[in-house]
C-alpha cells in the first residue's frame, strides 16, 4: 500500500489520471482495515485496505481485481446520469 495516510474526503479512482467514481467517507471504521466509500449513483461500499493499490495526492487508488462484484458494477455506473455535453 501507500505511504500517504487515508483521510476521508480523499477522491478514489481505479487508475491514476482518470475522473473519480467517488470519495472515503470513513477510515478504519471501529478498528476494522478498511474504508467506507461514497460511489456516485450507488451509495456506499465497504473496502479492504488490502485493496488499496496506492495513496498520493488526496487520491486513493484502488486494485480493481481485490474489489468485488457489486463496487466493480457501481463503478461503471458511477457517471452514468452526467451530461456528456458538460
Amino acid at each position: 500500500m501507500a505511504a500517504e495516510k487515508i483521510e476521508a474526503g480523499f477522491d478514489v479512482f481505479l487508475h491514476d489520471g482518470e475522473k473519480a467514481f467517488g470519495a472515503v467517507r470513513e477510515v478504519s471504521p471501529h478498528g476494522r482495515a478498511e474504508i467506507v466509500i461514497y460511489v456516485e449513483n450507488a451509495g456506499d461500499f465497504v473496502v479492504p485496505l488490502s485493496a488499496v493499490q496506492d495513496v498520493h495526492a488526496e487520491k486513493v487508488i484502488l486494485n480493481g481485481t481485490k474489489i468485488d462484484g457489486a463496487l466493480r458494477q457501481a463503478i461503471s455506473h458511477a457517471h452514468s446520469g452526467e451530461d456528456p455535453r458538460i
